[in-house]
């Protein structure tokens, strides 16, 4: 069978009521299809992505050859088969490839919100995303899976929506972001509002579009030194150096210099930089435990089974902070929860890059009852 990709765009008019007492008014959310629903709706899967990834989870537009975020883990006969599952993945509000974010524009001015855009909350992005999911007739689904910031939403539907979901498969994330990963978004924003190309927001989208915007790109290269680690930039660089430039030349570059230049420069051309600082701020004031007496609190709400995943060399969200969920899963006595811990020395991307050392977990989770 074939993949079945389909895209569509949902208009909402009803107001948006978020976590900060804010309202948002109307939006859209952009959303990607894979498979066919069964009859009774009960085959469903949702996918939920990362900082800067979008709702293009697997398979290739007609017009592009680069293949979805995860396409290695979803389509027919995958460890995510599209033969016996259907497949949805939403772009998130707040987000630049469709769905209503900081550079939409407000209806009523007919011109971008830019810094108008309300913050919105890891939590928010969830409630709009089940909204959805209640108008395509869909109430509940057999499992919601997320890496990075996608297992945040997961873990949020498992406590905010606990009988949405029979199973909830949280890969490379946290309970609550911690100050390592505040301060690399610090970095990254200021960056951003201090190159004079952003013009305090007021930048022209298709100028950055076409140029791209260098404190962006210099955020982007600290990000990136917090998504790999030590071992893998040395296997994957070592000390090469570029063999067009001479080592005594004073911006002669080692290879790894040549590579976080190149990521950096081109992700500023695709990414926006406004939906950039409003998904970092919804990262960094992530906190499961928000509203609730502990984290302990919180995770009474869940009652799907929970899968935790970490990476043993995940710099970003270290390995102990999925543990911390695990304890306090087994503090309240909830046997309904695995954790495991893959070795890995790729760093936080691992859960992008290193497919086949997890993927039979997720087989198996999928595949228990």
């Amino acid at each position: 069978m074939s993949l079945n990709l389909k895209t569509y765009t949902e208009h909402f008019t009803n107001p948006l009521y978020l976590e900060s007492g804010r309202i948002l008014q109307p939006y859209d959310i952009i959303y990607e299809t894979y498979g066919v629903l069964n009859e009774d709706k009960s085959n469903v899967i949702v996918i939920c992505h990362a900082l800067t990834g979008s709702h293009h989870v697997a398979g290739v537009y007609e017009d592009e050859t680069k293949a979805g975020w995860w396409d290695g883990l979803i389509g027919s006969g995958k460890t995510i088969d599209t033969d016996k599952y259907f497949v949805i993945c939403t772009n998130v509000i707040g987000s630049c490839f469709g769905s209503t974010g900081p550079i939409s524009m407000q209806v009523s001015y007919n011109e971008p919100y830019r810094y108008k855009f309300p913050v919105i909350t890891i939590k928010d992005m969830v409630k709009a995303q089940r909204i959805l999911f209640d108008r395509l007739g869909i109430h509940r689904v057999e499992a919601i899976i997320g890496g990075s910031m996608g297992g945040m939403q997961a873990l949020q539907f498992a406590i905010h929506y606990p009988n949405f979901a029979n199973k909830i498969i949280a890969l490379a994330t946290t309970h609550a972001t911690q100050p390592w990963a505040i301060a690399f978004n610090k970095v990254a924003s200021e960056a951003i509002l201090r190159d004079p190309d952003f013009k305090d927001g007021y930048y022209d989208p298709e100028i950055i579009k076409e140029q791209g915007l260098s404190g962006m790109a210099v955020g982007r290269m600290a990000g990136h030194i917090s998504f790999l680690s030590h071992e893998s930039m040395d296997e994957k660089f070592g000390r090469e150096y570029k063999l067009t430039d001479g080592l005594y030349e004073l911006f002669g570059k080692f290879q790894v210099e040549s590579y976080l230049e190149y990521n950096g420069y081109n992700f500023s051309k695709w990414f926006d930089p406004l939906a950039y600082l409003y998904i970092t701020k919804a990262i960094n004031i992530y906190d499961l435990s928000r509203g609730f007496d502990s984290l302990a609190d919180a995770m009474r709400k869940i009652t799907a089974k929970l899968y935790l995943i970490s990476f043993s060399n995940d710099l970003l969200f270290r390995n102990f902070e999925m543990k911390e969920l695990a304890d306090a899963l087994k503090s309240i006595k909830n046997k309904n929860h695995t954790y495991i811990d893959i070795q890995s020395d790729y760093g936080h991307d691992a859960f992008l890059v290193e497919l086949e050392k997890f993927e039979h977990h997720i087989k198996e989770a999928l595949d228990g009852n």
